[in-house]
Parts: C-alpha cells; sequence; structure tokens
C-alpha cells in the first residue's frame, strides 16, 4: 500500500511542522491551503527534500465541492490516501458570544467541523475495507478550548472542537470494522502566527504565564503527537482524545 498523507492547512504552523514529521516517516504529502500558495510550496520542497513525493493543493475545506476536487487531484497524482490530518482551523472571531457575528460563526464551523466532516467522508471512500480501500488512519486536530470552553475569548470556536471530538468518537466505531481507525488531538496554544492574524498576539504569553510547564507548545510538540496516531505504532489506538495542553 502506498503512503499518502493528506494534511488539510498544511502551509504553515502545525500544519507544517506535521507534514515534514510525516515526510520524514516516509509519507507522500499532500499539502493543503486555502490561501497561501508560496508557503504551501515551500512546505512541498520541503517534503520532497526528505525523499518522498509532494503537492501543494489549494481547497477551502469548507467547500464540499473543493474538497472533492482535492481528493480527485491527489488519486491522480498520488493514489488513495492512507492517512488524513484535519488541520485547518479558524478562531473566526474574538470576544463574547453576545457580540458573535453570524459570519464568524458560519465560518468558524464551516473550516473546524463541516472541512473535516467533507474530508473524512472522501477519505472512507478510499479508504474503506467494503469499498475496495486497504484501511487507513484519520487524525483531527482539536483544541483544549473543547473542554476549556474559552470563556469571553471565543466560546463558538471551542463548541466547534468538541463537536469535532464528538464526532472522532463516534466515528471511529463506525468505520472501525471497516480498517479505519479516526483519532483526535486536543492541542494546547502554540507558537504560531494564527494568534496575531485572529487579533489576539498577546495570548501565547498570557498562557504561557498560568500554563504548570511555564511555556506554550511548539507546532512540533502537537505534529509528535498526530504523527504517532497517525502511524503503525498506534494499530491499536482508535477513539481517543489526546490532551497535548501542557497540563492545562
Amino acid at each position: 500500500m502506498g503512503k499518502l498523507a493528506i494534511v488539510t492547512g498544511g502551509g504553515r504552523g502545525i500544519g507544517a511542522a506535521i507534514c515534514r514529521l510525516l515526510a520524514e516517516a516516509g509519507h507522500d504529502i499532500c499539502v493543503n491551503y486555502q490561501s497561501d500558495r508560496h508557503r504551501a510550496e515551500a512546505v512541498a520542497a520541503q517534503c520532497r527534500a526528505l525523499g518522498v513525493k509532494a503537492q501543494a493543493i489549494q481547497a477551502d475545506v469548507g467547500d464540499r465541492r473543493a474538497v472533492a476536487a482535492m481528493f480527485v487531484t491527489c488519486d491522480e497524482a498520488f493514489g488513495a490516501p492512507s492517512v488524513l490530518v484535519n488541520n485547518a482551523g479558524t478562531v473566526g472571531a474574538r470576544g463574547r458570544l453576545v457580540d458573535l457575528e453570524e459570519t464568524a460563526l458560519t465560518r468558524a464551523f464551516a473550516t473546524n467541523l463541516f472541512g473535516p466532516v467533507y474530508c473524512m467522508q472522501e477519505a472512507i471512500r478510499r479508504m474503506s475495507s467494503e469499498k475496495g480501500g486497504q484501511g487507513g488512519s484519520i487524525v483531527n486536530v482539536s483544541s483544549i478550548a473543547a473542554t476549556l470552553g474559552s470563556p469571553g475569548e471565543y466560546v463558538h470556536y471551542a463548541a466547534s472542537k468538541a463537536a469535532l471530538d464528538a464526532l472522532t468518537v463516534g466515528l471511529s466505531k463506525e468505520v472501525g470494522p471497516e480498517g479505519i481507525r479516526v483519532n483526535s488531538v486536543q492541542a494546547g496554544t502554540a507558537d504560531t502566527e494564527i494568534h496575531e492574524r485572529e487579533g489576539n498576539p498577546e495570548r501565547p504569553a498570557m498562557v504561557a504565564a498560568t500554563a504548570p510547564l511555564r511555556r506554550i507548545a511548539t507546532p512540533e510538540d502537537i505534529a509528535e503527537a498526530v504523527a504517532w496516531l497517525a502511524s503503525d505504532k498506534a494499530a491499536y489506538t482508535t477513539g481517543a482524545v489526546l490532551r497535548v495542553g501542557g497540563g492545562l
């Protein structure tokens, strides 16, 4: 079986770290991105330098048709995937729920929940032993916000990630007999540009001051957990929600 990993939001931060680790493990890589082609192409080049095939493929994961087209492109370039990592995510907006605008709510759920559903549907059609596939591993990148709730910041984001964790548990039971494992990583605050991009650049320092380990995560901290769940070393692990939050 070929080893192809599709990583959504793979052009930056945690997604880029996941792509590199999976490439080191011998996976060909589909680096999905929404808008920054230059950075996604750079990550694909880094993966190719590790001796695997890699291609940057644009798709908004919140668009069902775009997701279907991305998987067809991957089929043509690499064959069926053995790993899917649903990493793409967005806060949508920061602030109290009472002030949340509909566009921000729609954006958060489209990217954080609907997108993973669309991607998992396409992956299952290719991985399922009942459909002629050879099984596979799906890893969803969630957040510790799913249980902390993020009051006063983005409870809608927390809700979307909690839904993703519930989806992980239920789907693992649904597709386990078809040779597909489904797991989730609840990521803690990481040292990426999402905080500045989402209008909260001071958040990493704030979290580090209160975390038991007195630091925030590196992208590699989260990527290592994802890579383990995707690997054969986790062959008997499914339906797990693995918290990688530095003690929070």
